[in-house]
Protein backbone atom coordinates (compact mmCIF):
# COMPACT_ATOMS: atom_id res chain seq x y z
CA UNK A 1 0.00 0.00 0.00
CA UNK A 2 1.51 3.33 -1.00
CA UNK A 3 1.37 6.54 1.02
CA UNK A 4 -1.64 7.95 -0.89
CA UNK A 5 -3.69 4.81 -0.24
CA UNK A 6 -2.69 4.87 3.44
CA UNK A 7 -3.75 8.52 3.78
CA UNK A 8 -7.08 7.83 2.07
CA UNK A 9 -7.75 4.98 4.48
CA UNK A 10 -7.59 7.45 7.37
CA UNK A 11 -9.30 10.35 5.56
CA UNK A 12 -12.68 10.58 7.28
CA UNK A 13 -14.20 12.74 4.54
CA UNK A 14 -13.33 10.06 2.00
CA UNK A 15 -14.46 7.25 4.31
CA UNK A 16 -17.87 8.85 4.86
CA UNK A 17 -18.20 9.47 1.12
CA UNK A 18 -17.43 5.81 0.35
CA UNK A 19 -19.91 4.73 3.02
CA UNK A 20 -22.73 6.79 1.48
CA UNK A 21 -21.82 5.59 -2.02
CA UNK A 22 -21.76 1.94 -0.94
CA UNK A 23 -25.12 2.28 0.82
CA UNK A 24 -26.67 3.79 -2.33
CA UNK A 25 -25.26 1.00 -4.52
CA UNK A 26 -26.49 -1.63 -2.05
CA UNK A 27 -30.01 -0.19 -1.92
CA UNK A 28 -30.20 -0.24 -5.74
CA UNK A 29 -29.82 -4.05 -5.65
CA UNK A 30 -32.76 -4.66 -3.33
CA UNK A 31 -36.12 -5.95 -4.52
CA UNK A 32 -38.56 -3.18 -5.24
CA UNK A 33 -41.23 -3.39 -2.55
CA UNK A 34 -42.81 -0.87 -0.20
CA UNK A 35 -40.59 -1.51 2.82
CA UNK A 36 -37.36 -1.54 0.79
CA UNK A 37 -38.32 1.69 -0.95
CA UNK A 38 -39.07 3.44 2.35
CA UNK A 39 -36.16 2.00 4.33
CA UNK A 40 -33.89 2.58 1.34
CA UNK A 41 -34.80 6.27 1.16
CA UNK A 42 -34.14 6.63 4.88
CA UNK A 43 -30.75 4.89 4.87
CA UNK A 44 -29.60 6.76 1.74
CA UNK A 45 -30.51 10.10 3.35
CA UNK A 46 -28.92 9.28 6.70
CA UNK A 47 -25.71 7.83 5.23
CA UNK A 48 -25.24 10.83 2.93
CA UNK A 49 -25.86 13.19 5.82
CA UNK A 50 -22.97 11.70 7.81
CA UNK A 51 -20.38 12.87 5.28
CA UNK A 52 -22.11 16.13 4.42
CA UNK A 53 -22.21 17.16 8.08
CA UNK A 54 -18.59 16.10 8.59
CA UNK A 55 -17.57 18.42 5.76
CA UNK A 56 -19.63 21.17 7.43
CA UNK A 57 -17.90 20.45 10.75
CA UNK A 58 -14.51 20.85 9.11
CA UNK A 59 -15.60 24.24 7.77
CA UNK A 60 -17.23 25.33 11.03
CA UNK A 61 -16.83 28.88 12.24
CA UNK A 62 -16.67 28.09 15.94
CA UNK A 63 -15.99 25.23 18.33
CA UNK A 64 -19.69 25.21 19.27
CA UNK A 65 -20.66 24.82 15.61
CA UNK A 66 -18.05 22.06 15.15
CA UNK A 67 -19.41 20.12 18.14
CA UNK A 68 -23.00 20.48 16.93
CA UNK A 69 -22.08 19.16 13.46
CA UNK A 70 -20.15 16.21 14.91
CA UNK A 71 -23.17 15.38 17.08
CA UNK A 72 -25.30 15.37 13.92
CA UNK A 73 -22.74 13.08 12.23
CA UNK A 74 -22.97 10.69 15.16
CA UNK A 75 -26.79 10.79 15.13
CA UNK A 76 -26.96 10.15 11.37
CA UNK A 77 -24.45 7.29 11.61
CA UNK A 78 -26.57 5.73 14.37
CA UNK A 79 -29.69 6.17 12.24
CA UNK A 80 -27.92 4.64 9.23
CA UNK A 81 -27.08 1.56 11.31
CA UNK A 82 -30.73 1.28 12.37
CA UNK A 83 -32.15 1.44 8.85
CA UNK A 84 -29.43 -0.83 7.48
CA UNK A 85 -30.17 -3.48 10.11
CA UNK A 86 -33.88 -3.23 9.35
CA UNK A 87 -33.20 -3.78 5.63
CA UNK A 88 -31.00 -6.81 6.36
CA UNK A 89 -33.54 -8.39 8.67
CA UNK A 90 -36.48 -7.92 6.28
CA UNK A 91 -34.80 -9.24 3.12
CA UNK A 92 -33.46 -12.52 1.78
CA UNK A 93 -30.20 -13.87 3.17
CA UNK A 94 -28.38 -13.05 -0.07
CA UNK A 95 -28.45 -9.37 0.93
CA UNK A 96 -27.36 -10.06 4.51
CA UNK A 97 -23.58 -10.20 4.33
CA UNK A 98 -23.08 -6.95 2.39
CA UNK A 99 -25.82 -5.31 4.44
CA UNK A 100 -24.13 -6.21 7.71
CA UNK A 101 -20.79 -4.88 6.45
CA UNK A 102 -22.55 -1.54 5.87
CA UNK A 103 -24.28 -1.77 9.25
CA UNK A 104 -20.92 -2.38 10.95
CA UNK A 105 -19.35 0.55 9.12
CA UNK A 106 -22.16 2.79 10.38
CA UNK A 107 -21.49 1.58 13.93
CA UNK A 108 -17.75 2.23 13.49
CA UNK A 109 -18.44 5.75 12.21
CA UNK A 110 -20.68 6.40 15.21
CA UNK A 111 -17.83 5.33 17.51
CA UNK A 112 -15.37 7.57 15.67
CA UNK A 113 -17.67 10.59 16.01
CA UNK A 114 -18.27 9.77 19.68
CA UNK A 115 -14.51 9.77 20.19
CA UNK A 116 -14.10 13.08 18.35
CA UNK A 117 -16.85 14.55 20.56
CA UNK A 118 -15.24 13.30 23.76
CA UNK A 119 -11.94 14.92 22.78
CA UNK A 120 -13.62 18.18 21.68
CA UNK A 121 -15.88 18.93 24.64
Amino acid sequence: MNKTQTNKQYDLEERTFQFAKNVALYVKQLQKNISNLEYGKQVVRASGSVGANYIEANESLSKKDFIMRIKICRKEAKESAYWQRLIVETNDEKYGQEGMVLHNEAVELKKIFSSILAKSE
